[in-house]
């Protein structure tokens, strides 16, 4: 996507040094674009655990570049393959909920299972790490296009010429490796000259839709508003919600999707006021190992100092700023799962699909 006209996806390799990888450093957004460098898979593994980069997708796409950098450090310092496989094993635990995370970690040890050149290895990982950028990227752009069907009917029984989307958190480019997954149909129908309006939760504790989406959709010049998490109810409620389009960290496949906390609410309200409630994802986060998502989806708890502190720009510097009583005590589950029942549709690479076992497997038979 472009800032300040210039094209950039959320993670890449140095121009002059491929043996860096750099990345959008989103603790700074909106108030700061800042690009920085990681050396180290230790720095891939902090810059997922710090929230430097976040999203299903894009912690995938981290993940894969993490294990490349641990096969230039094994290089560079003569560890060997063990040193390579041990990077694997703490990268796949730098975030417990996103399932894209050991996806990609998995499909790497598999490249290059019973290689032992550390060289040929290097080139593997590179390969593979490549391959699963830009697969995401054309995944997200298969899923803007089978999502903009969705606004386009909408759009045709609509007087007033404008489809009201509500989202939760960001599921946008910023969190992918481009485009984005629930964004992906929004830059579709604007591209496709359908006027659409965004109301852009603002996804408590650490803001992500009103810092992230919000900043994404204004350098797109896209029209939205910013509300506070507990809004979209009253929105449906009076009729100003289209359709609802959100992301996924981890679905299973009968249909239950584990997304950033509120997401259940959302859901809960749009059944009760018949609003379509869709989830766009990547192949890559379905869990095919797993049917009951309030079972099986282990939910992060980050700490609580998110809770009880905002963060903010004052006078060019950002701060944080205590909230809550000093005595008072804070819970911080980053997601909720949603039982498939409430979810309308799934919105994935392939094609839009019920979310149930049945119909997911007709879209990826390979799976059943």
């Amino acid at each position: 996507m472009r800032v300040k006209g210039q094209n950039f996806r959320t993670i890449w390799q140095k121009q002059d040094d491929k043996e860096i990888i750099q990345i959008i450093d989103q603790r700074y957004l909106p108030h700061e674009f800042l690009v920085i460098d990681l050396l180290t898979y230790q720095d891939a593994i902090e810059a997922i655990q710090d929230m430097a980069v976040r999203g299903a997708p894009l912690i995938g796409g981290t993940a894969a570049w993490g294990v490349y950098l641990a096969a230039v450090q094994a290089k560079k310092n003569g560890a060997g393959v063990p040193f390579i496989l041990d990077a694997c094993k703490e990268l796949v635990l730098a975030r417990p909920t996103a399932t894209n995370l050991k996806w990609s970690v998995d499909r790497i040890l598999k490249a290059i299972e019973g290689l032992d050149n550390l060289e040929e290895i290097l080139n593997k990982v590179e390969k593979e790490a490549i391959d699963i950028c830009n697969e995401d990227v054309k995944n997200c752009e298969n899923i803007g296009k089978h999502g903009l069907e969705l606004i386009h009917k909408i759009a045709e029984n609509k007087s007033d010429n404008t489809v009201n989307i509500l989202t939760h958190c960001n599921a946008g480019w910023l969190a992918t490796i481009d485009r984005g997954t629930a964004t992906a149909p929004m830059y579709a129908a604007r591209d496709a000259g359908i006027n659409i309006h965004v109301w852009v939760d603002e996804t408590r504790p650490r803001n992500q839709g009103a810092n992230l989406t919000a900043w994404e959709l204004l350098n797109e010049e896209i029209p939205h508003t910013v509300i506070v998490d507990n809004a979209g109810g009253h929105l449906m409620q009076h009729g100003l919600v289209d359709i609802c389009i959100v992301g996924s960290d981890r679905t299973t496949r009968s249909g239950d999707v584990a997304n950033k906390i509120g997401t259940y609410l959302k859901a809960l309200a749009a059944r009760d006021n018949n609003v379509p409630f869709f989830v766009a994802l990547p192949d890559s986060t379905i869990d095919w190992e797993i049917t009951d998502g309030l079972k099986d989806i282990p939910i992060e708890e980050r700490d609580s100092s998110e809770v009880s502190n905002v963060t903010g720009s004052k006078n060019g510097m950002i701060e944080s700023v205590r909230i809550t009583p000093y005595e008072s005590k804070s819970s911080n589950y980053a997601f909720d799962v949603t039982p498939a029942k409430y979810v309308t549709g799934l919105i994935t690479p392939r094609g839009v699909c019920n979310a149930n076992e049945v119909d997911i497997n007709k879209l990826y038979p390979e799976h059943k």
